[in-house]
């Protein structure tokens, strides 16, 4: 399948670490890499659950318009949680309900031991459709 690979301005530069964050397909289809709580030099923002889950959304954000797409284009969702626990789903649900509305995309959460870089609590990936 025929695409682009891009790094948005907004987001730090993710090839250091072996990916891209967007590729974009000729055809509909836009595959954003996941993205975590990190500023544009790919630190992380803070040691806080909901901190982080809000800047990883933030970076979601901007790697959609990066190819002219918003929250809205997003089908499906793959969500990562260090550590997860029922306290946790408050948070999420928020920021979903905050972003989609009643009408949230497809989503499989995970609960996983570790994420890529120490601190990393939480992290989103997705697939967009123009």
């Amino acid at each position: 399948m025929p695409h682009n690979l891009s790094n948005p301005d907004e987001l730090h530069d993710p090839t250091g670490y072996g990916y891209s964050h967007v590729a974009a397909t000729t055809g509909d289809l836009v595959f954003i890499a996941g993205q975590y709580g990190c500023d544009r030099d790919g630190q992380l923002v803070s040691d806080d659950f909901a901190a982080q889950v809000d800047r990883a959304y933030a970076n979601l954000g901007a790697a959609l318009r990066a190819v002219g797409l918003d929250y809205h284009h997003v089908v499906r969702l793959g969500t990562y949680v260090v550590d997860h626990n029922a306290d946790r789903l408050p948070v999420m649900r928020e920021r979903i309900t905050r972003i989609w509305g009643d009408k949230p995309p497809v989503q499989t959460l995970l609960g996983v031991a570790t994420l890529a870089l120490p601190g990393m609590l939480f992290e989103v990936d997705a697939v967009a459709a123009r």
